[in-house]
């Protein structure tokens, strides 16, 4: 039996124990309850893991262990993310297969996770850019394909279901989720197509379908890229410059699921932010659509549709303005204007959709040269562009009402254009907008004198009488960009087929021939004419061998929005996962990731499940019903401080930096202790520190500052896990991590910190054992009451906090409960075999140690039952009374905690130290309050 402290074979040990013994395997056992425990899963990049990728993942391992000794069986599962930008670009600079490095970077991170000792069920781990897995994925995307939205049912439906509606009916009247320019027809036209006219009809219906999107396209990567992958114009990996584009693209039909997504909402337990954020993206806006009509006879077929929230603003309207790459701008620009237009377009498409959204100080726009009539007082309007209209959102067209909108007041007051008063409740609007719904409407003809609900209801209903409008719900949330120009994804199980027109269709593979495989291609670029990658092997890789295959592969969200259930049934080669197993976890019940993913991941993944709830595949309608967003962990980067312009090269320690004119350059953290360089070190690991370099030190030391900053390899404050765990052990790390502060918050890492949570194990391993004559300590002999109370306030405590996700105050309890057993000279197993169980989702491996110390089966403490408060520990057998006089605290004296005022009153004027005070005077008065006080009154 070990009686030292030695983490580092303790934990080797006992992670090679786990794996053979598939401790945390999980199991569909109708006995016991489940519990449902998923991290957002990693891309797995080639730097590894830093101390702060861990955070979320020890939180999770602390809870999936606490369940299962609350008897739950756990499934707590990991898998990676493996398809990504990154691991192309390598490809492209290398020419090294983005498997190859893929590979390579999955197993540095599972040896890393290993090694923290995390209870992941490893024979369930998933990979995207595996075959069988993204065989599913594409699976999920054919049944998308294969149905449309049914407005009455409120869900999805197989496509065959609209078929049978349009062989009824036909689709006048039909009430379903399409394209917005479809061509409604009768049943008898539906009848009278042809198989080929019928298919292309249908494309307009399908969840997942091919459509016109303005996208942020990547020149110099050749690809299309999501919001969040574009930051200040350029592309976040690379800085490359991006630029809006419209483009064929996949679609997703996720506005569809708009309302639903709102709705479920109120049925998870996600932060309010998150929700928050959410709930703007998605946008949901109630108004009404009104019809520009063009003032040009060339363009009489044609009508600028507007979608507002106020139509009640309609007479206030003196400017419209469309988005830069509005489809008719080439239309509606006159010769005059057609050189400033062409400039203006050009600015705007190397704008991303973010820069141009927050803009609010800076106006910008140009003049078509073309107007449009108000259809309620047939007033000409100007028709500009301006960049801060979005062709994708609603319309891509805005009318301008600058009296009651502060942009549009701006863009007004820019270009000298009318601000028109459209309410008598509006004031100073010479200075800015008011937007005031109050008062009675003026200059408005038809709704002059009404109120603003009149107003609307009178305005909605002469549009909708005239064939020129409606009202309408619109959301902000778009349809989803479903195509990437990359090679490294999914690729789409579809072909091209043209029909009798010479016009290309997409169809879709056999589900049998499933999983359509990447090809091999000779470069991971775009062709040579600007296909894209997948294009290089169009030759050898067609279906059928004569279809070219779409050379687009999915998004990075595709394969991440549905691996919970993948992993619920990971090896299934049938189905994506069994009903049987659907049907007992059904949905995750804590989430843990970061809160980047709030408006893309998640709102993927949760549009996904309930399409998969919709044909009956999946139980749940919210995937995840609890959900933390762990805080960043930051660097604390340390600096040394180079005197400018003076030779040879000379530092200068921290206190005396403000002395000379210092530039103030980042070192490695790693070879700083308590902010004290290793000089020896820092000389050999930069190639700009000559051999003749002075340093200026203080009392023999040179001192760096230091800052807190983001965690990155370019500001020299990365500290790797590996390092740790080998000079402290994983368990102190996991400790560590979790003692610096609230999950939810951003915390500063500092390693100086991480010695306490050493001692702390060490004390708890000081309370079995005596390292030093290596002695064992445990006693079997009967706990005493105040051991009892120690142990069961830890309970109650530990049990407490863990139910509330409050993981660094655990620790601060268990510390506690140790100082105070260690004061207490406690060794009794009766006391410390529950002490183990509470430390053991924290430090895991010394747990396990201990556990067989105190006699106990090797590995069963994972199945052991968490310790039950007693609160009968907790009653006091006695209370101290502090006995004033007047008032003034003079001493202290036990009663027995069930003892009478009266017996109290007894006792203390009893007391040979209360009678020497009292020295012969009686009290006019002794006040007793139970369990509080007991005061003497001297005199009257």
């Amino acid at each position: 039996m070990r009686t030292e402290y030695q983490f580092r074979e303790i934990e080797k040990q006992w992670q090679s124990f786990w794996e053979a013994n598939h401790t945390f395997k999980a199991q569909i056992n109708p006995n016991k309850p489940k519990y449902y425990v998923l991290d957002m899963f990693p891309y797995p990049s080639g730097a590894g893991l830093h101390v702060g990728h861990p955070l979320g993942y020890i939180a999770s391992d602390i809870i999936s262990r606490y369940k299962r000794l609350q008897g739950f069986e756990v499934l707590h599962p990991m898998g990676f993310d493996s398809f990504g930008l990154p691991a192309e670009q390598y490809a492209i600079q290398t020419g090294q297969h983005p498997a190859i490095t893929t590979e390579q970077n999955i197993n540095r991170y599972i040896e890393q996770l290993k090694n923290m000792g995390f209870s992941f069920d490893w024979t369930r781990e998933v990979r995207t850019s595996d075959p069988a897995y993204y065989k599913w994925t594409q699976w999920i995307f054919m049944q998308l394909f294969n149905s449309w939205y049914n407005q009455v049912s409120d869900k999805a439906e197989p496509i065959e279901t609209l078929i049978e509606i349009l062989n009824q009916s036909g689709s006048i009247g039909l009430q379903a989720v399409c394209d917005e320019e479809v061509k409604r027809i009768s049943a008898l036209e539906w009848q009278s197509y042809s198989e080929e006219e019928k298919y292309a009809y249908l494309l307009s219906f399908r969840l997942a379908f091919l459509d016109d999107s303005v996208v942020n396209w990547c020149p110099a990567l050749g690809t299309v890229l999501a919001n969040d992958e574009v930051k200040d114009g350029v592309s976040e990996r690379g800085g490359f410059p991006v630029e809006q584009k419209k483009m064929r693209q996949w679609s997703m039909r996720i506005t569809a699921y708009a309302d639903r997504l709102l709705r479920g909402l109120d049925e998870v337990d996600w932060s309010d932010s998150l929700k928050e954020q959410q709930r703007n993206w998605i946008g949901k806006s109630i108004g009404a659509e009104v019809d520009f009509e063009i003032d040009n006879p060339a363009l009489a077929h044609k009508k600028i549709k507007v979608f507002t929230t106020r139509v009640d603003t309609i007479y206030g309207v003196s400017f419209m303005v469309l988005a830069p790459e509005h489809e008719w701008v080439g239309e509606l620009t006159t010769p005059d204007q057609q050189e400033a237009v062409d400039a203006y377009v050009t600015w705007a498409k190397s704008r991303s959709e973010l820069d141009r959204m927050s803009e609010v100080k800076q106006v910008s726009g140009v003049f078509t040269g073309s107007y449009v009539i108000n259809p309620f007082n047939g007033v000409r309007v100007p028709i500009y562009l301006a960049d801060y209209v979005l062709a994708g959102y609603g319309t891509g067209a805005v009318m301008g009402v600058p009296s009651g909108d502060q942009r549009d007041w701006n863009f007004a007051k820019h270009f000298n254009l009318p601000i028109i008063p459209i309410l008598d409740a509006q004031k100073d609007i010479d200075k800015q907008a008011d937007a005031t719904k109050e008062g009675h409407y003026i200059n408005s003809e038809l709704i002059n004198g009404k109120t603003y609900k009149e107003a609307v209801s009178i305005l909605t209903t002469w549009l909708e009488e005239r064939g020129i409008g409606k009202a309408k719900i619109q959301y902000r949330m778009r349809n989803a960009v479903f195509s990437r120009q990359r090679y490294w994804g999914e690729p789409v199980p579809v072909y091209f087929k043209p029909n009798s027109k010479g016009e290309l269709l997409p169809y879709l593979i056999e589900e049998s021939e499933l999983p359509l495989e990447l090809p091999k291609i000779d470069k991971y670029l775009p062709t040579e004419t600007g296909e894209p990658p997948l294009g290089r092997a169009a030759d050898a890789w067609k279906y059928q061998g004569k279809y070219d295959y779409e050379w687009s592969t999915m998004p990075g969200w595709a394969g991440s929005s549905w691996y919970w259930y993948r992993y619920m049934d990971a090896q299934n080669e049938q189905e994506f996962a069994s009903k049987e197993a659907v049907d007992y976890w059904k949905a995750v019940d804590l989430y843990i990731g970061g809160s980047e993913h709030a408006t893309g991941h998640l709102l993927y993944s949760r549009f996904w499940n309930k399409f998969l709830k919709d044909l009956g595949y999946v139980q749940e309608e919210e995937f995840a019903k609890k959900l933390i967003n762990q805080g960043m962990i930051q660097g604390r980067s340390n600096f040394v401080y180079r005197v400018k312009n003076v030779s040879p090269a000379t530092f200068v320690s921290h206190g005396l930096k403000d002395q000379y004119d210092v530039a103030a350059l980042h070192v490695d953290v790693n070879i700083v202790e308590n902010d004290i360089l290793n000089l020896e070190a820092f000389k050999s690991s930069r190639n700009d520190v000559p051999e003749d370099a002075v340093f200026v030190l203080e009392d023999g030391k040179y001192l760096c500052g230091w800052e807190v900053e983001k965690m990155s390899k370019s500001k020299y404050n990365v500290v790797n896990p590996d390092d740790l765990i080998a000079k402290f052990g994983a368990d102190t790390l996991r400790v560590y991590e979790m003692f610096l502060g609230p999950l939810e918050q951003f915390k500063p890492w500092n390693t100086n910190s991480i010695s306490g949570s050493h001692n702390f194990l060490r004390k708890v391993w000081r309370l079995f054992f005596d390292e030093t004559s290596q002695k064992v300590k445990l006693e079997d002999s009967p706990a005493k009451p105040e051991e009892l109370k120690v142990l069961h306030t830890a309970i109650r405590k530990v049990q407490e906090d863990l139910e509330r996700y409050s993981f660094n105050t655990v620790v601060s309890t268990l510390m506690i409960c140790v100082n105070d057993l260690t004061q207490l000279k406690c060794h009794k197993k009766a006391i410390l075999k529950d002490l183990v169980i509470l430390l053991s989702p924290y430090a895991p491996h010394m747990a396990e140690e201990l556990w067989v110390a105190l006699g106990e089966e090797a590995g069963s403490i994972s199945t052991a039952a968490f310790p039950v408060f007693n609160p009968a520990y907790l009653v006091e057998d006695e209370f101290n009374y502090p006995i004033s006089f007047n008032g003034k605290v003079k001493l202290t004296l036990s009663f027995s905690a069930t003892a009478t005022p009266a017996e109290v009153e007894v006792g203390v004027l009893a007391n040979m130290q209360v009678q020497k005070v009292l020295d012969g005077q009686t009290p006019s008065k002794i006040i007793v309050v139970p369990k509080r006080i007991v005061n003497i009154v001297l005199g009257k």
